[in-house]
């Protein structure tokens, strides 16, 4: 899922940019595809959960940023600013409301409305549930400030067509990471669940 949320949009700017469209166009259908991509999965589940909602919001956020602008490096900086905003949401949605990380793993694990209820319950009434998904989000914000951070300035620094591929590298790289770790805490959260039933 991951490779075609990313690739695509990479897709339609390389693509394009053969073409001889300009950098601006073909960064602007690149987030066009990405959006369609968000939408897509959403009408396919048949639901906008929590973490589609997110998702949608941060798309149309950048969208609506790009045309404002009408720069292309900022249409690259945006992706880097959208980072930064959502490690924002990533840490102040474990002080108000349930973690994003809650509903991202519920999106994939919780695929019933049994199952989601489930959840819900557990959220209620497991203090160390609630604690996990805190600190998945808490290590997931930080992160994607960190990933934000270190991407942004390689955007004034480098050339665009460079930048293009570096960022969707430095993206890739910085998920592949948290989302192993991500994974990994899962695991121990679950092992841990398991030794509290018996």
């Amino acid at each position: 899922m991951m490779l075609l949320d990313v690739g695509l949009p990479l897709l339609a700017y390389y693509g394009l940019h053969a073409l001889g469209v300009g950098d601006y166009r073909a960064l602007l259908a690149g987030t066009i595809v990405a959006g369609l991509r968000v939408t897509f999965v959403a009408l396919r589940s048949r639901r906008l959960d929590g973490f589609a909602a997110f998702l949608m919001a941060m798309f149309a956020v950048g969208l609506a940023l790009a045309f404002a602008t009408g720069d292309a490096k900022f249409m690259l900086a945006k992706y880097s600013v959208g980072t930064a905003i959502a490690g924002l949401i990533f840490l102040g949605t474990c002080v108000v409301g349930r973690p994003v990380m809650f509903y991202a793993a519920q999106r994939f694990a919780a695929t019933t409305s049994e199952k989601r209820e489930s959840w819900n319950t557990l959220w209620q009434t497991k203090p160390a549930f609630r604690h996990g998904f805190r600190v998945m989000s808490v290590v997931w914000g930080v992160g994607l400030l960190v990933e934000a951070a270190v991407r942004l300035p390689l955007i004034y620094l480098l050339p665009i067509q460079v930048m293009v591929g570096l960022s969707t590298v430095l993206q890739i790289a910085a998920f592949s990471l948290l989302m192993t770790w991500g994974m990994w805490y899962g695991k121990r959260m679950q092992r841990a669940g398991q030794a509290q039933n018996r």
